[in-house]
């Protein structure tokens, strides 16, 4: 099941949302200060490429002060936004039962996007 979702979503329109994020990346990761930041994105690019066959985990071992740092950072200048389109995307998939699974999809990038420091992505 896990297969036939990725597929799905690969060709609806997750190689689209993947290119996005990892053009983004490659932009952010052109300057110093931006490197951080482009590494997050290209997680998101990674996560958003095949959804499925993997989940958001919490790292146990954050690097604490820098991640809160880099997370108000990441929510002030586009994760908020990032986040909101997500959810808006993950709402309009739910409101028919063919499109529950891609909204859930879209609430796990969400929720990635809101705060990407501290967070891993594990195959499952």
């Amino acid at each position: 099941m896990k297969l036939l979702g990725n597929i799905v979503w690969f060709v609806f329109g997750g190689v689209l949302i993947a290119i996005e994020y990892f053009i983004a990346s490659f932009l952010l990761c052109i300057t110093i200060v931006g490197i951080p930041f482009g590494i997050q994105t290209f997680k998101l690019g990674l996560l958003a490429l095949w959804p499925f066959s993997k989940t958001v985990r919490e790292r146990d071992n954050s690097s604490g002060c820098l991640s809160l740092v880099m997370n108000v950072l990441w929510l002030i200048f586009g994760g908020l936004t990032i986040c909101i389109s997500h959810l808006i995307m993950g709402i309009l998939f739910s409101i028919t039962i063919i499109g529950i699974p891609f909204g859930k999809q879209h609430f796990k990038l969400a929720s990635l996007a809101i705060l990407p420091f501290g967070k891993d992505i594990i195959p499952l």
